[in-house]
């Protein structure tokens, strides 16, 4: 579903992803579709905003009215700042992805682990008393953490590459963990073999698979995958990484990120217009705008050739 811009007028309540670049997101076509079924008088833009330019934008949106608007790399830290206020995920997360505007005030909040818990409730997982293995230790990963101390896991284990990167994201978070179960290794076939030999969940939050690297994979090539665990990569684009297709060629259960980004999303609507959010509309209307943009990307011509 498209909206039509030409019914936007002057009463039309405004939002929109600031972020740089964000030509290829799917948030506007998601946002939009769910204003269009929902019949109500808003719009979704795409808010191109460059490094440095970070406080003059929010000034500008504060200015226009906005009722508020999502925060995409690299700005998620940036806007902290700012910030008249923040919700304790996104404080404790230190990263902002959604924001309300109240009256000219900035109240920053981070959608991100509800929307990954309810994502996972939504394949039949429940997260709580768990055994975690996560890969990966970036921002994305502080909000799977974050997610899964909320629900109760059992146990996390953070395996990064960059092994200091792992053990910095465990200082910081272990106060959500006061039982102890939050650990770090670093991620090779060693020492996932180990962390692994009893999990309940895996989860990718690195980049390793997503578009176009999609010959990539996390999982190391050696180390076979356990049958009973479900599997979990944050991204989307393709739909079904490597690292899900393995795991799902050994009989596990996999789960794709489009679920994170339509209830995260959703979550950031509900915050905005006080409606419940139209999750299908939105999930259709995703799909749609990928197919889109793939086939817009397989007709694009190539680079010269060299020589």
């Amino acid at each position: 579903m498209v909206m039509d811009m030409q019914r936007i007028t002057g009463k039309t309540a405004l939002v929109g992803l600031m972020g740089w670049p964000v030509a290829h997101s799917l948030s506007p076509a998601m946002h939009n579709a769910a204003f269009a079924y929902l019949g109500l008088d808003w719009a979704y833009l795409p808010l191109p905003v460059m490094a440095g330019q970070v406080e003059a934008a929010l000034r500008g949106l504060v200015a226009l009215h906005f009722v508020g608007f999502n925060v995409t790399l690299p700005h998620k830290v940036a806007v902290m700042p700012y910030m008249d206020e923040l919700s304790p995920a996104a404080r404790q997360i230190g990263a902002v992805n959604t924001v309300r505007i109240e009256q000219g005030k900035l109240r920053g909040l981070n959608t991100d682990p509800q929307g990954f818990l309810n994502s996972l409730l939504e394949a039949g997982f429940q997260p709580h008393g768990k055994r975690v293995v996560l890969l990966g230790a970036g921002g994305s990963a502080r909000a799977v953490v974050y997610a899964l101390a909320q629900a109760q896991a059992r146990s996390l284990m953070v395996l990064n590459r960059t092994f200091a990167r792992a053990e910095k994201l465990v200082r910081d978070m272990a106060v959500l963990f006061p039982n102890g179960g939050l650990e770090c290794r670093p991620l090779n076939s060693r020492e996932l073999a180990y962390a692994v030999e009893h999990v309940d969940l895996v989860v990718n939050s690195t980049s390793v698979g997503m578009h176009p690297e999609v010959a990539d994979c996390p999982w190391p090539d050696d180390l076979p995958m356990p049958a009973g665990a479900l599997y979990y990569d944050l991204i989307y684009n393709p739909l079904e990484t490597l690292f899900l297709a393995r795991a799902r060629s050994v009989g596990a259960q996999t789960v794709n990120g489009l679920g994170m980004l339509v209830h995260q999303g959703a979550l950031g609507f509900q915050q905005w217009t006080g409606k419940q959010a139209p999750l299908e509309v939105m999930r259709s209307a995703c799909l749609e705008a990928m197919q889109e943009w793939l086939a817009a990307a397989e007709s694009a011509p190539g680079p010269p050739d060299e020589g």
